[in-house]
């Protein structure tokens, strides 16, 4: 792998820590990702399963995880499935994990070939009294393609009709939401790199230049500093372009005078990191530009200062919308009347700022995480605020991402210039 290699205890803690959520006597069952295919006999770059990830490290496609507790056999207890590699495999694709090497990344001690699933599979389904299958339980996932997992799951229940089976999706929502010490610090190399990334832009960004030229500058820091590239799809959007919330077009020109809206960040690991800035083309913002940027900047602060312990979702995004209301009337956007007369269902302030502050954020951008859960140390969120005028064809929006810890919370991003003036010094040294 690109990324160095990550120490195998943190996927046997991780493994632990799922094994005590158990009921007695449970099989867990994990699959890998697909390769997905585009056209011909092309195929898209592989991006593993974070639950497998999470529980493994193994990064490979035709990966299965077997977990049994309670078997009374104890080589049953932890299993690994590979996809065997061939002659053939390594000219072609590249070799594959041993089983020795898929032993030292994963800590797993039983490995087997995939082909040898079945085989394998019924001597350790029928001691089982619950089986844990997995499914997407996002709450934005509208995805139509059937996984592995979900072809996995159809079936099982058509050949083990009476087994009974259990939602491993929120035990898994409940464990990655806090993130391991080990975890933090991909996070934070992931936002390291991304500061790299960052500082470019800044001394290369001036008016004429097109925003895919931005994002190449972006991939070439990413790539030479070990990132597989972009954590999610680049927001590089000019002007009027920044009050389209996912814009990746990246193909207009920069004009002299534009704001130009960042929202660009690397992966590590395949752990995420996710950034938003917001930039003059010309090195120096204008009166009007400034006082909207001044303006979510100050929320942005406001609202980092509530991502503490003891803070819950629903409540924190009640205040941080009273201070936008505040900001958006102190710039002459809305008025007390336009509060009074709001409709309840959809707010006045969300006409200039229409999307939430926060998300969590780990092994996937929108991470999985329960927004009744009252925030805890180890959880870590993006915290962006963001103020879009179309008429004004003007979109700012500030984005850090924010660990939370008992003493208060750490700014992963803190490091990364966001005050106006030290943007405006580095664009223009």
């Amino acid at each position: 792998m690109r990324y160095s290699s990550i120490d195998k205890s943190l996927f046997v803690e991780n493994r632990l820590r799922l094994t005590e959520l158990l009921k007695p006597r449970s099989l867990v069952i994990l699959n890998s990702n697909d390769i997905m295919p585009s056209n011909a006999d092309g195929a898209m770059g592989f991006k593993q399963n974070s639950d497998i990830f999470y529980l493994t490290g193994v990064d490979q496609e035709e990966t299965v995880l077997l977990t049994f507790p309670d078997h009374p056999d104890e080589k049953f207890r932890e299993v690994l499935f590979l996809r065997e590699t061939n002659e053939l495999i390594a000219v072609w694709e590249g070799e594959k994990l041993t089983k020795e090497q898929a032993r030292e990344v994963s800590g797993i001690t039983n490995v087997y070939w995939t082909h040898q699933f079945e085989t394998i599979f019924g001597n350790i389904i029928f001691e089982a009294d619950h089986v844990y299958l997995n499914t997407n339980e996002h709450t934005r996932n509208g995805s139509i393609v059937q996984t592995r997992e979900a072809r996995f799951v159809a079936e099982f229940k058509e050949r083990y009709p009476v087994h009974h089976l259990v939602r491993l999706a929120p035990l898994m929502h409940q464990l990655r939401a806090i993130k391991q010490p080990a975890e933090i610090a991909l996070m934070q190399k992931a936002c390291d790199i991304t500061k790299l990334g960052f500082e470019r832009l800044l001394k290369f960004v001036k008016p004429g230049v097109q925003e895919f030229e931005i994002e190449a500058e972006l991939i070439h820091e990413f790539l030479i500093n070990r990132s597989k590239g972009f954590a999610y799809q680049p927001i590089i959007a000019s002007g009027a372009n920044a009050c389209v919330l996912h814009y990746i077009q990246n193909d207009r020109t920069c004009n002299d005078g534009d704001v130009l809206l960042l929202d660009v960040a690397a992966e590590y690991a395949n752990y995420g990191s996710d950034l938003s800035r917001s930039i003059p083309v010309n090195g120096k913002f204008t009166k009007r530009q400034r006082e909207v940027y001044d303006a979510v900047l100050r929320v942005f602060k406001s609202a980092k200062s509530m991502l503490v312990t003891g803070n819950i979702w629903d409540e924190y995004h009640l205040e941080v919308s009273k201070i936008m209301e505040s900001e958006l009337i102190g710039l002459g956007l809305i008025s007390k009347d336009d509060i009074t007369k709001q409709d309840p269902d959809w707010p006045a302030y969300k006409k200039y700022f229409p999307h939430g502050t926060s998300h969590f954020l780990g092994l996937d951008i929108h991470d999985v995480g329960n927004k009744y859960r009252r925030f805890e140390p180890g959880m870590v969120f993006t915290c962006e605020p963001g103020i879009y005028i179309k008429e004004e064809g003007l979109g700012i929006r500030l984005e850090n991402n924010i660990l939370i810890t008992a003493e208060g919370n750490i700014d992963l991003m803190g490091h990364i210039p966001i005050e106006a003036e030290e943007i405006e010094d580095l664009m223009n040294k």
